[in-house]
């Protein structure tokens, strides 16, 4: 087809803009397309949809006719390489605010997976028009057709309907531009397939001989009981819709912070939209790791990578309860053994049967972190007694920490995908946190002698691994072979992934640096669950990982694994060996670079005060996907669109310093040395916090844009805090006056 010479791709997440102009042609065209994206409503951020505007301006000085068309295939039935398309028809409709095309099937099975509806509708009242099918594909004869109908007015016509199962339908609008004046036409495509099956992962990705797939559904489409009504559902709440979206966009933008922290946050939302997650029948979110081309990579909402990410519960509690309903209350058996791969349906969620020590423990931590941010006391009291179990699982004979010593000597299979044998900073670090947050929960459910335990563990720990595996730059990995394979406990060594000779394993960290080997102080800085290690240490090892694992072009680098930068890109790798020592088969990533990790280290950093290098982490990440060389919305790690890149999000959090306790009604931020604007959400609201130091304290104005926040007192960090005891709704604000000084960041 005939193209428009200029193209301009403009994007905040979900929000996009395609500006088109030729000077042959007498109009511009502008694209503003989004999906419903609102922070805190789950379901209205969950439609499926695509909304499509095109706005034409008339560079002219005459009245001009334009023409907009749109053609969507009846695929029904045909997955791209699974099932055959039947019967398939095409309809015209129209109903209320809008009429277009309805695409089903009369000849597929209800019950495939490939079975659904589809509708490409319009706002347009006047000028549609319509075809059903287009001619055979021989020769291109069909798309010839088209044109030469399409072409000659701008309107296309319900011509002779050849057989075929995949008939092509067209959608046009035609109108008129007053000259230099503008108009829009909205489009709207609408899908509705209900019958998502379970994941059955081959053999070659460690599923073995699986099960036939059991139907587990789409949420959505107990929702809606068509694609039509999706569509008519979304126009009747179009402007709301947009208003609500665009609000939580601008609030993002119109942060006062660095424009690569802000785009990486947003942009990676688009891992939540994609084909990496789906909600079921019942309502629960669940991921693979990523999405390749026809299929998810990794099934079961992997916990060791899904620790990583941060948007998914500061934008959508209710989800992030969900997963952690999941985990603890389906994947988690009587012995505290958390399937670190969850099967579907829940019936089968324990299948896997192996626990990953990262993954567990992170867990138990992010149980932590939505019981404070929901303040819900019945969540954690219901989840409790699994995640009790859960923690105690690291001290059952042949475990993590059989000898109860607060540090993780046992086989620790991890998100590298193999298992650690003998004390290391990411395992214990993890355990430290997971330590104290259930100190803090268990103190909450009135187990005092349990916090206790679980408090005196932690402080063992942490002054074992400072004294222990500190080495005066970073902590290392002291490797530990257990005295034979009897002596791991069942369910702790993956069948296929890790060492097979346990007297001298493969595939360890040992003395190398790794990127992210502070990622349990992290995580708990970001839950206020304060620090777990000693701050010179900790300060001292981020420093190393930036001056071992920062590369400044690719060109002279040797990796033996999969290629994420290149040329004269900048990266943060995941291991270097600065001191030698490194094993002879070490862990299986250790010279690749993967962005959720770089994240991890650079967030760290900003918490620690190393704002320069931490943004030079994060911009490292986005001058790699800057949309010439790798698409801006897909950071891939294991498949596209990984989840793990999420992690961007606690930029955001490290910045702002933003603390929020469900709890106790408590929000805290950081103290900003200068007038500033910040974004702030908490899964259930959010909204922007203004403020404007001063030689007598500080003028602090926070609004809430959606949702409602039951607020009582609000401080900043090293400023002092004031009592508040308001109930903010929606559109509701405080100002008030801290009397602390200039200070923060």
């Amino acid at each position: 087809l005939s193209r428009f010479r200029r193209c301009v791709f403009s994007a905040a997440y979900p929000l996009a803009q395609v500006e088109l102009s030729d000077p042959d042609m007498p109009v511009e065209a502008r694209i503003e397309a989004f999906n419903p994206l609102i922070p805190g409503d789950a379901e209205r951020s969950g439609l499926p949809v695509a909304v499509l505007r095109f706005v034409l301006t008339n560079k002219t000085g005459r009245r001009m006719e334009a023409a907009v068309c749109g053609n969507l295939r009846n695929i029904i039935g045909w997955d791209g390489e699974r099932g055959e398309a039947k019967a398939n028809v095409n309809e015209w409709r129209q109903t209320g605010a809008i009429r277009g095309m309805y695409l089903s099937s009369r000849g597929v099975d209800p019950a495939s997976e490939q079975y659904g509806d589809m509708a490409l509708v319009t706002t347009a009242e006047r000028g549609v028009t319509w075809r059903a099918s287009w001619l055979g594909e021989r020769w291109g004869m069909g798309l010839l057709d088209f044109w030469d109908d399409f072409g000659a007015d701008g309107a296309v016509e319900d011509r002779e309907r050849p057989e075929t199962e995949q008939p092509q339908a067209s959608l046009a609008v035609k109108f008129a531009i007053p000259a230099r004046g503008r108009r829009s036409v909205t489009f709207l495509l609408a899908w509705r397939f209900p019958n998502r099956m379970t994941w059955t992962p081959p053999k070659a990705e460690g599923g073995g001989c699986c099960p036939a797939p059991e139907r587990v559904g789409n949420w959505y489409a107990t929702r809606y009981a068509s694609a039509w009504d999706v569509a008519e559902a979304v126009a009747a709440e179009l402007p709301a819709l947009e208003k609500k979206t665009v609000a939580f966009v601008s609030a993002v933008c119109g942060s006062d912070l660095p424009e690569v922290v802000k785009e990486a946050a947003l942009f990676n939302l688009a891992a939540l939209r994609s084909q990496t997650c789906f909600r079921t029948d019942d309502g629960f979110l669940f991921g693979w790791e990523g999405c390749s081309d026809k299929r998810g990579c990794c099934h079961g909402s992997c916990t060791h990578v899904w620790n990583y990410e941060h948007a998914t519960p500061f934008l959508f509690g209710l989800l992030a309860r969900g997963m952690r309903e999941v985990e603890f209350l389906h994947a988690t058996d009587d012995r505290g053994l958390m399937s670190f791969h969850v099967s579907l349906p829940l019936s089968r969620a324990r299948e896997w049967g192996v626990a990953a020590a990262d993954g567990q423990m992170g867990c138990v931590m992010k149980l932590y972190r939505e019981w404070r941010l929901s303040g819900d006391e019945g969540f954690l009291r219901r989840l409790w007694p699994q995640a009790r179990k859960a923690l105690e699982f690291c001290w059952i004979e042949g475990g993590w920490d059989a000898d109860r010593d607060g540090v993780m000597e046992g086989a620790q299979h991890n998100t590298m995908d193999v298992e650690y044998y003998g004390p290391n900073p990411q395992m214990t670090g993890w355990y430290l946190g997971a330590l104290r947050a259930a100190e803090e929960m268990a103190r909450a459910v009135g187990e005092e002698g349990f916090a206790g335990q679980c408090r005196a563990l932690f402080e063992k720990g942490s002054a074992w691994m400072d004294a222990h595996l500190f080495n005066g730059e970073y902590y290392e990995h002291e490797i530990r072979p257990p005295a034979s394979p009897d002596a791991v406990a069942q369910g702790l060594r993956h069948p296929t992934m890790g060492a097979r000779d346990l007297s001298d394993p493969d595939f360890q960290l040992g003395a190398g640096c790794l990127v992210d080997q502070l990622v349990g102080p992290l995580m708990a800085r970001i839950m206020g669950l304060g620090r777990l290690i000693d701050r010179g240490h900790e300060r001292a090892t981020l420093r190393s990982v930036m001056k071992y694992n920062f590369r400044r072009g690719m060109w002279g680098h040797f990796n033996f694994m999969r290629t994420f930068a290149a040329g004269d890109e900048s990266a943060l790798l995941m291991a270097t060996y600065p001191l030698g020592r490194r094993p002879r088969k070490p862990f299986p990533y250790t010279t690749e670079v993967m962005t959720g990790f770089e994240y991890t280290a650079g967030i760290h950093m900003l918490y620690e005060g190393m704002t320069a290098e931490g943004l030079r982490v994060i911009g490292a990440v986005r001058e790699r996907h800057d949309g010439r060389k790798r698409n801006p919305f897909d950071e891939p790690e294991c498949g596209r669109h990984y989840a793990r890149s999420m992690a961007s999000w606690g930029a955001v959090l490290a910045l702002t310093g933003f603390q929020w306790d469900g709890v106790t009604g408590r929000m805290e931020f950081a103290a900003a040395k200068a007038k500033a604007t910040w974004f702030w959400s908490n899964g259930e609201a959010w909204g922007v916090v203004e403020q404007k130091p001063g030689r007598d304290g500080v003028e602090v104005a926070l609004k809430v844009l959606s949702g409602r926040l039951g607020l009582k007192r609000l401080a900043l960090a090293g400023a002092g805090e004031v009592e508040v005891g308001r109930e903010l709704a929606e559109g509701g604000s405080v100002r008030l006056r801290l009397k602390g000084g200039r200070r923060g960041r």
